[in-house]
């Protein structure tokens, strides 16, 4: 006859599976980008998401404990006379938890998401950002520096402890832009520019991509970002400026079209490749988005 488990036993296999299952989906590897920020802007993110998991635990963890006492406390079995009469029908006390609690913990979440959300659409005060504006292709990532007149493709590179502008545009089916390192993701449309700020703690490297799926070359939309020191930064751009070189109309319309591409530089981009209007989609706060 097969061995039969005691009911301790049984207990403990489910335990240990239930720690195992736990382990595995918690995101505690450092290949779980979004739970390891690298910035203000994906610090306050990452606040309010674990904010969020704990309030509404307080929720699920209690329904699915009662759910638990329930199967066990009232299942079937020989012993049973008859079907379970409650001695009551209704409760005023609980008919008012079950109506005060998820108020509370809507408040909980609503409260201070509202708040950071307003405050992130401020760039941080007596700071002036870099500007890149954006541009998603079919299936790469155009870079212009306005401010510096350099331009890249599938890559960046960003003074550390700095804020960055970025102005988002597309040129080719809606898509998204995301570092989540350092933030959320915003849209990018064509004939329209969107503004996101983000800024990088310390120097490193981090992986951008396209948050939204695009075709077939969806895959290959990755960039990487690499934050480096003010002086460093300075430097690689004069790099840039003195060694890549130009993009000339024809070159830009050759990037344009569909297909994939590597890491490129450009010391000069053409006038005009760049929406100059806003729609009235501008950061608020003391240094508002402006266009070139």
């Amino acid at each position: 006859m097969p061995k039969r488990h005691s009911p301790r036993g049984r207990h403990r296999y489910w335990l240990t599976l239930a720690i195992a299952l736990g382990l595995t989906v918690s995101g505690c590897g450092q290949q779980y980008v979004v739970l390891h920020p690298k910035g203000p802007v994906a610090t306050s993110e990452l606040n309010l998401l674990i904010l969020a998991s704990v309030a509404m635990a307080l929720v699920i963890i209690p329904v699915w404990m009662l759910f638990a006492y329930t199967l066990v406390r009232f299942r079937d079995n020989p012993r049973h006379e008859g079907v379970f009469v409650p001695k009551w029908q209704s409760s005023r006390l609980l008919e008012i938890l079950l109506f005060v609690v998820p108020l509370i913990i809507v408040a909980v979440i609503a409260v201070p998401t509202v708040q950071k959300t307003y405050a992130l659409d401020r760039l941080p005060p007596k700071k002036d950002p870099v500007v890149i504006n954006v541009t998603s292709l079919d299936w790469k990532w155009l870079f212009q520096y306005p401010g510096q007149h350099i331009a890249t493709v599938n890559y960046i590179e960003i003074p550390a402890g700095k804020p960055v502008l970025f102005e988002l545009t597309a040129d080719s089916p809606m898509n998204t832009f995301w570092i989540p390192q350092l933030g959320g993701m915003e849209y990018t449309m064509p004939g329209e520019v969107l503004p996101l700020w983000l800024e990088a703690n310390k120097p490193g490297v981090y992986m951008g991509r396209s948050g939204q799926f695009s075709g077939t070359g969806f895959v290959h939309m990755v960039f990487s970002v690499k934050a480096v020191s003010s002086a460093a930064f300075n430097s690689w751009v004069q790099q840039v400026k003195t060694t890549a070189p130009g993009m000339s109309l024809a070159t830009y319309h050759s990037i344009v079209k569909i297909g994939t591409m590597g890491h490129e530089s450009f010391s000069s981009y053409p006038a005009g490749i760049f929406p100059t209007t806003t729609h009235g989609f501008t950061l608020t706060g003391s240094s508002p988005m402006k266009m070139p």
